[in-house]
């Protein structure tokens, strides 16, 4: 790939090595990755091993309680893993219905699913990993034990959770404050932190395998404060949990191919928002400017009208991937963008809070792997003694009866977390995805636009001024698009403000291989994280 130069005010310069590098949104869990690099592991090895160290290093966006996705390119052929949880046997829309909630709720034990993150690390560990998984644990283990500097993002995050989890009296998060505010008190930048209960948890992983978390000692720790606390998750609940290898899914895009893990997530999203894309000359528009945002707000509404129309557990609904991309439809869709904004709606097609990082070894392995607790700590709900925080997944469910991704026992939810891989000729060029609930298509889409229509490097393209579309025609603008463009937008019908408080854009993580053999990396100025390769 060939890079123009930076054009923004302020410069970072990407990340450029030879035998591998990994990007996450923390320094010491991209070292953590890159430790098992040095060591003779490969790129799966290292993306465990900083996934795992994130559950500490990030709690305010990832824990052992989380889901996650990944997409392996193996040298050979791209694979994608769907570790998303389903919900207890024992939930009911109806009865949630009853109890006055028109909405899922987002905290307590009504929106936990059962964790696939732990599930993840395991399988693939045992279909791509070199080294033992003991090893690969090992350095989230010595930061649980032995403690760390809380880096400064991470400890804004930190502190910001209080407002949410502080009022709450139910006993299901009664344990969050004494975990992560002991005292009353969440840690400060450049304060050391530790988690006890966390290092026995992942210590106990790392002895007796990730069965243990399922069917072992800590199923059972999960299980017991769920019967008293009023959880519905159940032994069986736990014992039944599997993921699944899936094909991904991808659209070519100006020579490109985009791939993403089929629903229940949403990367589907960004696929079809590229289609619609594809059809308009966005290198001929200036970039950050007017009428190249403006167009990429309609694509991505009227993407994001069909997602939340369609997306479900494909186990319990038809969900019609193929009809959603397919070029007729497409093209009626396209035909919907016009100069000025609309209100979106879903069509009918034709039948047929998160962590993100990726790693790539010197043998052509790659790795692009997301995990989340959703909304910050996920549902507030930590189990004792075991640094385990619970997501928060199911607030994704519907309540609306009949709705493809209406709640029900067993169901995985409609999910935000995309891991994206990007291939030219069915070769690869890397793994990137940005992370940020319902932003993570937006910044993808973005991150693509910028990348193959604009020329951007990795980290020019992190760092460039995003918009996000918040439903309706509310369209939030991040501080460094110019006010002219806020003001074009407005004459288009566009309702723009610019948020206050800092986060909402994503944070993204990119690896790009360039034509040379060697790679080329950037990490979101938005988060503490870097990239690191040797």
């Amino acid at each position: 790939m060939n890079f123009q130069q930076y054009p923004f005010p302020s410069q970072r310069m990407p990340v450029m090595a030879g035998n591998g590098l990994v990007a996450t949104s923390q320094p010491l869990a991209a070292q953590a990755g890159l430790q098992m690099l040095q060591n003779g592991g490969n790129a799966v090895d290292a993306a465990i091993a900083a996934a795992a160290a994130l559950t500490v290093l990030e709690p305010t966006s990832n824990g052992i309680g989380s889901d996650a996705f990944a997409l392996v390119w193996d040298g050979v052929k791209l694979h994608g893993l769907n570790a998303s949880g389903r919900a207890p046997q024992a939930l009911n829309a109806e009865a949630i219905r009853a109890q006055g909630h028109r909405i899922f709720p987002n905290h307590g034990w009504l929106p936990v699913t059962v964790p696939g993150a732990p599930a993840a690390w395991g399988d693939l560990n045992r279909r791509f990993g070199r080294l033992e998984l003991s090893q690969v644990l090992a350095p989230a283990i010595a930061y649980a034990r032995d403690g760390f500097p809380v880096s400064p993002i991470i400890a804004e995050y930190w502190a910001l959770a209080t407002e949410r989890f502080f009022p709450l009296h139910d006993p299901a998060v009664s344990g969050w404050k004494s975990t992560f505010a002991p005292g009353g008190q969440t840690p400060q930048a450049g304060q050391r932190w530790s988690s006890p209960g966390h290092a026995k948890t992942l210590q106990t992983l790392a002895e007796r395998g990730i069965h243990d978390f399922y069917e072992g000692e800590i199923a059972a720790k999960i299980i017991d404060f769920a019967a008293q606390t009023g959880g519905l998750l159940t032994a069986a609940d736990l014992a039944g949990h599997h993921n699944q290898w899936v094909e991904p899914i991808g659209v070519g895009y100006r020579g490109y191919e985009i791939w993403e893990i089929p629903p229940n997530g949403q990367g589907l999203t960004a696929l079809i928002a590229l289609a619609l894309l594809e059809g308009f000359d966005l290198a001929s528009l200036p970039h950050g400017g007017e009428e190249s945002t403006h167009l990429q707000i309609e694509a991505m509404k009227l993407a994001f009208a069909d997602a939340e129309r369609y997306i479900a557990d494909p186990d319990h609904a038809e969900v019609p991937v193929a009809g959603l991309l397919d070029p007729g439809y497409i093209a009626a869709r396209r035909s919907l963008i016009g100069p000025e904004a609309r209100l979106p709606e879903a069509g009918q097609p034709p039948e047929g809070g998160t962590v993100y990082l990726c790693a790539v070894d010197g043998d052509g392995m790659m790795v692009s792997y997301i995990q989340s607790n959703y909304q910050g700590f996920g549902s507030g709900v930590v189990v004792p003694d075991t640094g385990i925080s619970l997501q928060n997944r199911g607030t994704c469910f519907s309540l609306a009866p009949g709705h493809p991704n209406e709640a029900a026992g067993g169901k995985r939810p409609y999910h935000t977390i995309i891991p994206a891989f990007l291939t030219r000729d069915r070769q690869p060029i890397g793994p990137f995805g940005v992370m940020g609930a319902f932003m993570q298509p937006q910044g993808q889409t973005q991150v693509v636009v910028g990348t193959v229509d604009y020329g951007l490097n990795p980290q020019a393209v992190l760092d460039a001024p995003r918009w996000r579309f918040t439903g309706g025609l509310n369209v939030e603008l991040e501080y460094g698009l110019p006010e002219h463009v806020g003001r074009g937008l407005t004459a288009r019908g566009h309702r723009i403000s610019r948020p206050i408080r800092r986060g909402g854009f994503g944070r993204g993580q990119i690896i790009w291989r360039l034509d040379e053999g060697v790679y080329v990396a950037g990490s979101d100025m938005r988060s503490d994280g870097c990239a690191v390769g040797w």
